[in-house]
């Protein structure tokens, strides 16, 4: 049994915990490994290892800081199919899904290599007689990370490379479903010459979380997961005076419009739609047809679903694995009963789907509904499984109105050839990353993910531009220096100009 450690000062922690919880193989059922759980005191240990780190990290030059993330980026690309292995072994992703999820987080990586670009500040000179006033970004000191199950390494590289290239030192919280990609990451790291203490891995349920959420010497808190518990961060670490960037759920529309190519509407709603067995945040979970667009699109998608291989995650071919738990499967087999008991069509049913020779596995088939109404669970409800809901609307004014009631916003999709249709969409959509006639708009690292409404709480979005304003404060300094000819007291308010 592979036991599953923290990473505390540069080292992996010692001892025998008092609580573990089980990782399993999604694609065989069997459980693989034992990962620690973490207590209020390990949560304490980690954070003031990291602030000890902190004291010396944040004066650190910028060039140093963008050398370790130049060395990181070298070890990652070399081994990015180790990580992608170990994320697929405890995820349930295909192995090609998990190479490109590595690939996305690497982005990220290169992204914080030009932090000292990215940290400039602004200088304007003589604003008042011989005054000078500029800016510069510091850092905030501890801050953590909290990560969700479905993208294990990818997530995580949103956030600390930036935290850290900006001088902070990290906290990460993984989720304790697939834990060792966080681990293999540290030990890269301190290859790469990130001295000890300024990144530390603590795994562990809701009680590690609410430790870093009222601990004291922790700044800021990077969060991705579902919109309740996104909810729950944001309020409660707020009130304790934190800085806190949450990203909730999402419900992602793809409208389909009767002038679209239905061969490549149908090729993205399949992608989109089943691809990572539809556990991922940008996942299209609703089509949303105009008009007959419906009529030729379902066929098309049937089609496609058809052939489809579902199979283990690292058997060569598999296009959709398992999901990531027992316990997972059996809440989105719940979902597609309650869609047959509230009406909705079932066109294709993935409930009953067995891979030969790995009966025991966490596999569920891709799954379609037609003839979906908002008023259905099945519509309401992030489900985060390979199910895809077809909603049919008369009229676009109705598809986009459909979107903008939803209480998501996080991402959208419009499959049209007309420009002019196109550029309503962008300009009336009131969510916070738009394709068109793009399935998954997920920004590159040098822009900022971030949804709006109940996808996201706080001001800042993720990564990018964004990302070094969150892990960082900006200060203003205005100077003189004396010179030769003393003005004497003067009593009265600042005047510019003067």
């Amino acid at each position: 049994m592979n036991q599953i450690t923290h990473w505390i000062g540069g080292e992996p922690v010692t001892g025998k915990p008092e609580r573990t919880g089980p990782v399993f193989n999604p694609s065989t059922g069997e459980q693989s490994g034992e990962v620690a759980m973490a207590t209020p005191d390990t949560v304490d240990l980690a954070v003031r290892s990291a602030k000890s780190a902190f004291e010396t990290w944040r004066d650190s030059a910028l060039t140093r800081r963008q050398n370790i993330m130049f060395a990181f980026r070298e070890i990652v690309a070399a081994r990015r199919e180790e990580m992608a292995r170990v994320l697929s072994e405890e995820h349930g992703k295909t192995f090609d899904d998990a190479l490109g999820e590595v690939q996305r987080g690497l982005e990220v990586v290169e992204f914080a290599c030009n932090i000292a670009h990215l940290l400039k500040g602004e200088y304007s000179e003589q604003v008042s007689t011989n005054v000078d006033t500029y800016t510069i970004r510091q850092p905030l000191g501890v801050v953590a990370g909290i990560t969700p199950f479905n993208f294990p390494a990818m997530v995580p590289m949103w956030m600390y490379p930036i935290a850290i290239a900006c001088g902070n030192t990290f906290v990460l919280k993984p989720s304790e479903k697939d834990p060792s990609t966080s681990t293999l990451a540290a030990k890269w790291l301190q290859e790469a010459g990130l001295p000890d203490g300024v990144f530390n891995v603590v795994h562990g349920d809701k009680v590690a979380v609410d430790s870093i959420l009222d601990h004291p010497d922790v700044a800021a808190i990077s969060f991705v997961g579902s919109t309740p518990i996104a909810r729950y961060i944001y309020e409660r670490g707020t009130s304790n005076g934190k800085r806190v960037q949450a990203l909730g759920g999402a419900k992602n529309h793809m409208v389909v419009l009767p002038d679209a190519d239905m061969d490549l509407a149908a090729d993205s709603a399949v992608s989109a739609g089943y691809g990572s067995a539809g556990e991922r945040c940008m996942a299209i979970s609703v089509v949303t047809t105009v008009g007959d667009a419906a009529d030729r699109l379902i066929p098309k998608i049937r089609e496609r679903i058809g052939q489809l291989k579902v199979g283990p995650s690292l058997e060569e071919g598999s296009e959709m694995g398992p999901l990531v738990t027992a316990d997972h499967k059996a809440r989105v087999s719940g979902y597609v009963d309650a869609g047959e008991r509230e009406g909705a069509s079932l066109v294709e049913d993935g409930r009953d789907f067995a891979v030969e020779g790995h009966e025991k596995g966490f596999f569920f088939g891709p799954t379609l509904f037609d003839n979906v109404s908002p008023e259905m669970s099945i519509y309401k409800d992030e489900i985060f499984g390979p199910v895809l809901s077809v909603v049919r609307t008369e009229h676009y004014e109705d598809a986009i109105k459909m979107i903008n009631d939803n209480p998501y916003g996080n991402g959208t999709a419009v499959f049209t050839n007309d420009g002019g249709t196109a550029r309503k969409f962008q300009n009336e959509i009131q969510v916070g990353m738009v394709g068109i006639n793009v399935p998954i708009p997920v920004p590159l690292a040098f822009y900022s993910f971030g949804g709006w409404k109940n996808s996201i709480f706080g001001t800042h979005a993720i990564y990018g531009p964004e990302g070094v304003h969150f892990y960082t404060k900006p200060k203003v300094v205005i100077s003189r220096w004396p010179d030769p000819i003393h003005r004497g007291v003067d009593l009265g308010f600042p005047q510019h100009g003067s």
